[in-house]
């Protein structure tokens, strides 16, 4: 027996939802040290990226020192063989930085490329764990967003940018460093200017981590936004509500605007200050220079050899500044992505899971169940619900709107937890089971099915990936598939379009009953399966059904009384509690609820006929 069922009611406060935040926190680049092991997992590549940018560093810091010797030795000497001499070993030492430097960036983009596809399937795959709570609060548009946008931001510089970034830093280092061995006094003025260029930059630095992650989650807003709207098209345009989707889009995209205008306007200040900081410091120290050649303290090769290592070391921390600013952006989409990778399913999954018993019997058993949804702070939804259900039983669930059936279906798959009580499947509670083996069990239809955006074959085979086609065909048949496919062209090769807007709602049925036949599980979960259908496709469907239906365990939620009669037993439920159950035939001998349901109905379908 379960740990798990002897436990204390769970709260059912919304506390405990997994809803990502929209906040902003520290203003900080930590975020970007969790980008280090996607880097670091490819280390031999990672190996010559540093060898390559080494030597392409080291080229670039010897050409200044060879040009104040060019002018020392040649230029003022005018000695022309000095001078052809040094020009071909700057030729030579040039070819060698370029091909470093083409190698560097070549890999530190694969690099980058390679990493960013392993964190967008790492946080894709992560998606696919979480449970069914973390969808009901998290927009499908927003997460959608944070896996392209955040992850686009975050492409366009971890490869290139954080090259640039390390290249920048060596070049300042050595330019630093080459600058003190040139000339020790003159070199002291950097050390009194760097603090000057640092320190507004970090400032500025942090406001641009907050206004890049504002940016993003804007845009966050925006794709979600889009997608509700551009997913329901025929909706808006039943309603006439385009004007009201533009003005509402406007809306967004003029939150996003003013959001990245106010992130360019900060890394505009941020570029600016330290470019006149930088230039006013060059003009200090050529000046200063000058001053030194008058003096006799240093020769006009060594001014100029100094002079091209401090445009070297400016250059190389104007670059840094601009990729701070690009870094920060980076910071937010970053976190925002790893906000997604820290959030943990709400269900608990046991390390040993206890086995389902080979082969399935089918069976299934609700004990004093009590459910309410996390995500709601309102009345229960099941209510010391208890009822069980036999091998090769065929069990209705009827009720109004809001009963609570379709979360008997939920709870039965492990979507959510109960808040006491007990699920058995086949005589073990469904927490101790690894949910992907519960899950193998059912099979289900629903009234909407879900038909992807691939061929007829495609659609039938999610049941089932590695099925031939040959069975594909047979469970077509079966689910009177095969009769509207053959007229197609392309037959099952047929593209059914987003959402298979090709198909009509019987076709779409139908290849949702030849899936769950391919599937071939033990227990049948249908909702509402034919309730949208003109009598022509319910008939067909139904047919199909009761193929589908043959040797299995079937619970049916159904509103129209007519497609239950032949069930087994049918339980009805009101506000979340079992308050009557039995055949049609009793029940509404009977009388109470279920019998005025079924009168209620007969006068509808009998003034329906006579109009």
């Amino acid at each position: 027996m379960s740990d798990l069922s002897q436990t204390e009611p769970v709260s059912a406060t919304t506390a405990d939802v997994p809803r990502l935040k929209a906040g902003e926190r520290a203003s900080s680049l930590s975020p970007l040290r969790r980008l280090i092991p996607f880097m670091t997992r490819y280390p031999v590549r990672l190996t010559l990226t540093f060898a390559f940018l080494f030597i392409a560093a080291i080229t670039s810091l010897s050409l200044p020192y060879f040009a104040g010797n060019f002018v020392d030795q040649g230029f003022v000497t005018q000695n022309l063989d000095v001078v052809s001499s040094y020009a071909w070993l700057v030729i030579v030492v040039a070819g060698i930085m370029a091909v470093s430097g083409a190698a560097r960036f070549y890999l530190i983009s694969v690099i980058g490329e390679r990493a960013i596809a392993d964190l967008r399937r790492e946080v894709f795959d992560h998606l696919l764990t979480l449970d069914a709570t973390f969808f009901d609060v998290n927009r499908v548009g927003e997460l959608t967003s944070r896996l392209n946008a955040d992850v686009a931001t975050i492409r366009s510089a971890v490869g290139s940018s954080a090259s640039l970034a390390l290249r920048s830093f060596i070049l300042m280092v050595g330019a630093v460093f080459m600058m003190f061995w040139t000339s020790f006094q003159l070199a002291l003025g950097v050390i009194i200017i760097i603090p000057i260029i640092v320190v507004p930059l970090v400032v500025m630095g942090r406001r641009m981590k907050k206004t890049s992650k504002r940016t993003q989650s804007t845009l966050a807003d925006l794709s979600a936004m889009i997608t509700e709207t551009l997913s329901s098209v025929k909706t808006v345009k039943s309603f006439t509500q385009e004007e009201s989707q533009q003005e509402l889009f406007r809306g967004y995209a003029e939150t996003t605007y003013r959001a990245e205008l106010s992130r360019l306007m900060a890394r505009a200040l941020m570029i600016g200050l330290v470019l006149f900081v930088s230039m006013c410091a060059m003009v200090a120290l050529i000046w200063l220079g000058t001053q030194a050649v008058f003096a006799g303290m240093i020769t006009v090769g060594e001014v100029t050899q100094f002079a091209i290592y401090a445009v070297v070391a400016t250059s190389a921390l104007t670059n840094m500044s601009d990729v701070f600013g690009i870094l920060q952006q980076v910071s937010g989409a970053t976190e925002r992505l790893f906000e997604i990778l820290d959030t943990r399913s709400t269900l608990p999954i046991k390390a040993d899971p206890v086995a389902l018993p080979v082969p399935p019997l089918g069976n299934v058993k609700f004990e004093a169940v009590d459910f309410t949804y996390k995500t709601r702070d309102d009345a229960p939804i099941l209510s010391n619900l208890s009822f069980s259900v036999d091998q090769g039983e065929t069990v209705a669930l009827v009720g109004a709107s809001g009963a609570g059936k379709t979360t008997v279906f939920a709870l039965l798959q492990r979507f959510y937890d109960v808040n006491s009580g007990r699920i058995l499947v086949d005589g073990i509670d469904v927490r101790d089971v690894d949910p992907a083996e519960l899950r193998r069990r059912f099979a289900s239809v629903d009234q909407e099915p879900v038909i992807f955006a691939g061929t007829i074959a495609d659609n039938i085979r999610f049941a089932k990936p590695g099925a031939s086609i040959e069975e594909v065909r047979a469970a077509a048949d079966a689910a009177l598939v095969t009769g509207f496919v053959d007229d197609l062209p392309s037959g099952f090769d047929t593209m059914v379009g987003e959402r298979g807007v090709m198909l009509s709602g019987g076709q779409k049925q139908r290849v949702a009953i030849a899936r769950a036949l391919l599937k071939d599980a033990p227990i049948l979960l249908l909702d509402e399966a034919t309730s949208a259908l003109d009598a022509q496709s319910e008939h067909l469907v139904q047919v199909a059904l009761e193929r589908l239906m043959q040797g299995r365990t079937t619970l049916v939620i159904a509103h129209r009384l007519a497609t239950i009669r032949n069930a087994d037993r049918i339980l009805v439920l009101e506000k979340g509690e079992l308050i009557d159950q039995g055949t049609h035939d009793q029940l509404v001998t009977k009388g109470g609820r279920y019998a005025e349901l079924a009168k209620l109905q007969f006068r509808m379908n009998n003034e329906a006929l006579a109009g």
